[in-house]
């Protein structure tokens, strides 16, 4: 049996009162939890990941601490992208826990941090660059929504690679576009939106792999 305190963060309100992002990350805790393991606790925080200063958390660090327990997070990218403030946290002598990763050790946890932070950097990058380049063409950024636009489109096709696996799954599992719809909601993945899946939706999603 392994005692666990639970943290799952969403970054706004909204998130936090529909449940979307929220219920996703309840079901990777439920689906890796062992039926002896316990869960001593479990919090949520409302907060930008970019934040550190994050009342919840330092909450369920000092229960962890205190029990002696494990932090359990669903996704790393949930809980932070930055090295410096996972690297803390471990310096603490805090065993973390991903359910996404479960079997990573603290080396390679340390690794996940350093991608995941270069992975903010460069799309934090390619937003300013672009941006820039619309500038330098005369695009009045305040009035016309081209570029964003654009700039949100590649976001969006980043992230349904995220979720290929998931995709791929329901698909080799559902024989319509409808089924596959409905086991998306099933199982809380999230869309790029989070909004609920629908056959149309599934089927652009599918586009965007070669599917």
């Amino acid at each position: 049996m392994t005692d666990y305190v639970v943290y799952y963060r969403v970054s706004t309100a909204k998130q936090g009162r529909s449940g979307l992002g929220l219920d996703a990350q309840r079901t990777m805790v439920t689906n890796f939890l062992n039926d002896d393991d316990n869960v001593i606790q479990e919090f949520t925080e409302i907060q930008s990941g970019s934040k550190d200063n994050r009342v919840k958390l330092l909450q369920c660090l000092r229960l962890v601490k205190k029990t002696k327990s494990k932090l359990l997070i669903p996704k790393l990218d949930r809980f932070s992208r930055k090295v410096s403030f996972i690297s803390g946290i471990i310096d603490q002598g805090v065993d973390i826990v991903v359910c996404e990763h479960p079997n990573v050790n603290t080396f390679f946890l340390h690794l996940l941090a350093c991608f995941a932070e270069e992975e903010r950097r460069q799309i934090s990058e390619r937003t300013k660059l672009a941006l820039r380049e619309a500038k330098k063409r005369g695009v009045e950024l305040g009035k016309h929504g081209k570029v964003l636009s654009q700039i949100n489109k590649q976001n969006k096709i980043r992230f349904i690679q995220s979720i290929r696996n998931e995709l791929i799954s329901v698909q080799s599992e559902c024989s319509s576009l409808l089924g596959m719809s409905q086991r998306l909601n099933d199982r809380k993945v999230p869309t790029y939106k989070n909004k609920q899946w629908y056959p149309q939706t599934v089927k652009n999603y599918l586009g965007h792999l070669g599917g």
